[in-house]
C-alpha cells in the first residue's frame, strides 16, 4: 500500500510503502476489543475500600436494651442498616489486571492500523520539526494537513522536547513515543500522524520481529 508523503506545509513531496504485514493486515476486531478491555483493566488501581461495621469507629455498647422499649432491637448503632453504619459487601482493594500474550497484542495492533489506514486517516510526514515549543505554529501544521477539525495522535520516532511541548496544550491532539503505540489511542483518535522515522520503526517493531528471531538476532524492541 502506497501513501503519499507530505511536508509540514502539507505539501505531497513522494511517496511511502506502508507494508501489507503491518498496515493490511487480517482485522480481527475480536482481538481489538480483547486488547483494549485489558489496557483499560490494567490502568484500575483497584485501591477502592469501604469499612465494614468492624472498622467504622464507635458503637461499642447496645444502644439500648434488648426488651421492653418496644423499639427493635440492635445490637450496635454501625450496624449497616444505620446512618453512618458500615458498608455490607462493600468494594475492597483488588488487581483488575489481566493477561494477554505478546503475540496477540501485537496482532491487535496491526488490525487497528489496518483499520486506519484502510479508511485513509494516517497521514505521513517528511519530517516533523518545531525549533522551540510554540503551540501556534503545530497548530498550523494540522490546518496546512487539513487536521485541524479532527483528534490526531502523533507517534513520534524519539524524544522531542520541542514538539511534545507543541502538542501538550491542544486538547484535540496527542504525542506519542512509537515504542509506546498502544490500541486505545490508536482507537481513540481519528487520525495517525506518522514522521517517516516513525513508519520505520513500526514496520521493523510490527513486521520484521518474526524473521529476526528464526535468524537468531536480538531485537532490542521485544
Amino acid at each position: 500500500m502506497e501513501v503519499p508523503i507530505r511536508n509540514m506545509a502539507g505539501e505531497e513531496i513522494g511517496q511511502i510503502e506502508l507494508k501489507d504485514t503491518v498496515f493490511a493486515a487480517p482485522v480481527n476486531r475480536g482481538l481489538m476489543h480483547q486488547a483494549l478491555v485489558r489496557q483499560l483493566a490494567n490502568a484500575r488501581k483497584g485501591t477502592h475500600k469501604t469499612k465494614t461495621r468492624s472498622e467504622v469507629r464507635g458503637g461499642g455498647r447496645k444502644p439500648w436494651r434488648q426488651k421492653g422499649t418496644g423499639r427493635a432491637r440492635h445490637g450496635s448503632i454501625r450496624s449497616p442498616i444505620w446512618v453512618g453504619g458500615g458498608r455490607a459487601f462493600g468494594p475492597t482493594p483488588r488487581k483488575y489486571t489481566k493477561k494477554m500474550p505478546k503475540k496477540m497484542r501485537r496482532a491487535a495492533l496491526r488490525s487497528a492500523l489496518s483499520v486506519k489506514a484502510g479508511l485513509g486517516q494516517i497521514v505521513v510526514l517528511e519530517q516533523l520539526e518545531i525549533a522551540a515549543p510554540k503551540t501556534k505554529v503545530f497548530v498550523q501544521a494540522l490546518a496546512d494537513l487539513g487536521l485541524d477539525n479532527e483528534s490526531v495522535l502523533v507517534v513520534l520516532p524519539e524524544r522531542d522536547l520541542a514538539v511534545e511541548k507543541s502538542i501538550s496544550n491542544l486538547s484535540q491532539a496527542k504525542a506519542l513515543l512509537s515504542g509506546n503505540l498502544n490500541i486505545q489511542d490508536l482507537l481513540s483518535h481519528d487520525r495517525l500522524l506518522l514522521p517517516r522515522a516513525a513508519v520505520d520503526f513500526i514496520h521493523a517493531w510490527l513486521g520484521e520481529s518474526r524473521s529476526r528471531m528464526r535468524r537468531g538476532e536480538p531485537d532490542a524492541r521485544l
